[in-house]
Formats: structure tokens, sequence, C-alpha cells
């Protein structure tokens, strides 16, 4: 999830992007969807996946430094942390699919620094989701995962 056009919120489009570009035996086992700033677009295409784990990835205040990355379930993720620029809040997305698909819910936000218009992401923000795609894979691909 996120913005291209506001800096540090395309975080979650930076982690995407990471993964997307692995090599396909590397990208087994998971699919990456691209929500950007209308997530719940795709929760039909979420729906017919039916996957066992969702991880959504996006940046979010909760006055942690730029680049902090929280991992969080949905009852943390109402109360206090603010998401950006989605037109429908991401907790009443993800409870609509839990309502429809059996898994398990990680929300991982990414801590933002800058978040004007126009401006390109932050090096803090690139590294940080680097991280994230990184500590991705390695989730999937752990024995027994």
């Amino acid at each position: 999830m996120g913005s291209e056009l506001r800096a540090d919120d395309i975080a979650g489009i930076l982690v995407a992007r990471h993964l997307k570009k692995l090599p396909a035996r590397e990208r087994t086992g998971f699919r990456v969807f691209l929500g950007e700033t209308a997530p719940e677009n795709l929760t039909g295409e979420i729906r017919k996946y039916n996957p066992t784990h969702i991880v959504v990835v996006d940046s979010a205040e909760f006055g942690g430094k730029a680049g902090a990355v929280a991992v969080m379930d949905i009852a943390r993720a109402a109360g206090g942390v603010t998401f950006s620029t989605h037109s429908l809040p991401l907790t009443i997305m993800l409870r609509y699919l839990l309502a429809l698909i059996d898994c398990e819910v990680a929300i991982v936000g990414i801590q933002p620094g800058n978040l004007e218009f126009g401006e390109p992401a932050s090096k803090t923000i690139e590294r940080a989701a680097e991280r994230v795609a990184r500590a991705i894979r390695e989730a999937v691909h752990e024995p027994g995962a």
C-alpha cells in the first residue's frame, strides 16, 4: 500500500517491488498484491487466491523514528496508528477479508519521515523497505513456514 506521490508514503510499494523482482523460484509460496492508495479494489483477487496469511505493508505513523518498523495486529492498528492516504481505512478492509477468508493477518508499518507531495522517498525508507522485503522472503522460506 502507499502513494508514489508523497515521499515516504511509498514504503509499502517499495517492499512489493522488491518482492516482485525476486526470481520465480524465490516467489513460490506467496503472491504480491500492489494496492497503492486503493487496496480495497484487490479484495476480490485476494479472496480468490485464498491465502493462509496476509501481510500488509504500509507507511504508518506510530511515533517511531523514520524507517522504524512495527508489526501489529488489527486491534493495535486500529488504536492510535495512522495509516496514510487510503480511501477506506485499512482495518475495515482487513476485517472484511477476515470475514471471507480463514487466515492470519499481520500489518507491517514503516514510520515515514516525510510525506510531502511530490518529494522522493528518503534513503532511510528505501533501506527499511529492503529490510522488510528480505524479512518477508525469509519468513516464507523458513523450514516449517
